[in-house]
C-alpha cells in the first residue's frame, strides 16, 4: 500500500494511476536449484518469489509492470511512474546475481534469465526466436547452463584458494561453495568433510588457531604433533 512508502498522511492525498497495459509481461526463467525471494522496497508490487529450478525442469514466473510514486508538491496528487515488466524482470535477476561471490557478468552466474512476453512452457520458449534480443530460446537455455556451471567452478576454485591460504580453516568455506562442489560431484574435496571433524584448535606454542589434521602450526612453524608428522613420513631439516 502507499501508506507503507509515504506514511499515514498519504490517505488524504489522491494518487494518479496510469492505465495498466495487460500486454506488458515478461517471464523470469530459473534453472538455478535454489529458491529466490526478492523484495524491491521502492516499487509496487515489489515482492517476487522464484522457486528452485533445474536444467531438467526449469521454473517460469510471469511478472508484470511495477510502479513508484513521485511526490511533486505536498498539495498535488502523487504521480505514478511505471517500470515495464522487462525492467522488473531484469532487476529481479541482475540485482540478485550481482551480489553473489563468484559472479561475473555474462560468464559466471546462476541460471536466472528472462524473456519478453508471458510464457507457460519452457519447450515453447526453446522453439521461439526472440528477434528483439537477437537470440533463440534454445540458445538462452544452453547459455544459462554454461554460465551456471562456470559459477559452480568459480566457487570451488575460491574454496580451494581459501582453504589453502588459511591452512584448512573451515570458516572460509561457505554453504554455497559446498553446494557447488556437490553439483560438480566433487565431494572428495577436503573441505567437504564434516566441519565438526575439522574444528580449529589453539597452537600450544603461540595460541593461533590451527587445523589439528596438520602437525605444524602455520603461524609459528612449531611441530606440535610429532606423532602425526611421523605417520605422514615428514622429515625436518636439522
Amino acid at each position: 500500500m502507499l501508506t507503507d512508502l509515504f506514511g499515514p498522511n498519504v490517505r488524504r492525498r489522491q494518487a494518479i494511476r496510469a492505465t495498466p497495459n495487460p500486454m506488458d509481461k515478461a517471464t523470469v526463467i530459473s534453472i538455478y536449484p535454489k529458491e529466490l525471494n526478492e523484495t524491491k522496497y521502492t516499487i509496487q508490487p515489489g515482492k517476487f518469489h522464484i522457486p528452485a529450478g533445474s536444467v531438467e525442469k526449469p521454473v517460469l514466473v510471469v511478472v508484470g509492470p511495477s510502479s513508484w510514486w513521485r511526490e511533486i508538491d505536498p498539495e498535488q496528487p502523487l504521480l505514478e511512474i511505471t517500470n515495464s515488466a522487462i525492467q522488473v524482470a531484469d532487476s529481479i535477476t541482475t540485482d540478485y546475481c550481482a551480489g553473489l561471490l563468484g559472479y561475473k557478468r555474462a560468464e559466471s552466474c546462476p541460471g536466472l534469465f528472462w524473456v519478453p512476453g508471458s510464457w507457460k512452457s519452457a519447450d515453447d520458449i526453446k522453439k521461439h526466436n526472440f528477434e528483439e534480443i537477437n537470440i533463440t530460446g534454445e540458445a538462452l537455455f544452453k547459455r544459462a547452463e554454461v554460465w551456471q556451471t562456470n559459477y559452480w567452478k568459480t566457487l570451488v576454485k575460491l574454496a580451494d584458494i581459501g582453504w589453502t591460504k588459511t591452512n584448512g580453516n573451515p570458516l572460509v568455506i561457505s554453504d554455497d561453495m559446498r553446494f557447488a562442489a556437490t553439483k560438480l560431484n566433487l565431494k572428495e574435496k577436503p573441505w567437504m568433510k564434516d566441519m565438526q571433524m575439522m574444528a580449529m584448535i589453539n597452537c600450544p606454542m603461540c595460541g593461533t588457531l590451527r587445523n589439528p589434521a596438520y602437525p605444524m602450526c602455520p603461524n609459528c612453524k612449531a611441530v606440535v604433533d610429532t606423532d602425526a608428522a611421523n605417520k605422514l613420513g615428514i622429515k625436518f631439516a636439522q
